[in-house]
C-alpha cells in the first residue's frame, strides 16, 4: 500500500496497524507500507510499480488528489484511492465517491476501521470478475451500437 502526505504520527500508526492487526477478511496477504510524502513521488511509484492501493491525504493543497486519481484511473490495473481528512464533510465524502475513490477515512484514525477498509479495497482489487468486466466492457458498448 503507498500512503501519500501522511504525517510521521499517521505512518507510525499505520505501521502498527499494518503489523499487529489480524486481518480477518485477508487470510495469508503481507501488506508493507510505502509512505510517500508527495503526490508528484507518488504519480512516479504508480507508474513503475503495481500497486492495489493508495491512501491519500485529501488537504495536501487543491486539487492533488483529484489530479492523482485521474492519472491512477488511466493505469492497465488502477489501484483503489482511500481519501483521508481531518476536518472532512459530507460534501468532500460525496465528492469523493462521486469522482471514483474507493474510500474515505477519517482522522484520526480507527485501527478497526482501517483494516476494514483496507480489507475491502484489497479484496476488491483483487476480485477476478473485476478484470472480466474491464475486459468485456468495450465489446459490449461496441456491440450495442
Amino acid at each position: 500500500m503507498l500512503s501519500v502526505g501522511q504525517s510521521g504520527e499517521d505512518h507510525v500508526f499505520l505501521q502498527t496497524v499494518f503489523q499487529q492487526s489480524e486481518w480477518a477478511l485477508c487470510p495469508g496477504s503481507r501488506w508493507r507500507l510505502i509512505a510517500i510524502p508527495t503526490v508528484t513521488s507518488a504519480r512516479a511509484a504508480l507508474r513503475h510499480s503495481r500497486i492495489p492501493i493508495v491512501l491519500c491525504q485529501c488537504n495536501l493543497r487543491t486539487g492533488v488528489w483529484q489530479e492523482l486519481l485521474e492519472q491512477a484511473e488511466c493505469l492497465p490495473d488502477p489501484p483503489c484511492l482511500i481519501l483521508t481528512f481531518r476536518l472532512g464533510d459530507d460534501r468532500l465524502w460525496a465528492e469523493a465517491l462521486n469522482r471514483g475513490a474507493y474510500d474515505v477515512l477519517a482522522q484520526p484514525y480507527d485501527g478497526e476501521e482501517v483494516v476494514r477498509i483496507l480489507s475491502m479495497a484489497w479484496l476488491h482489487w483483487n476480485d477476478p470478475r473485476k478484470s472480466e468486466v474491464r475486459s468485456s466492457a468495450p465489446l459490449t458498448m461496441a456491440s450495442g451500437m
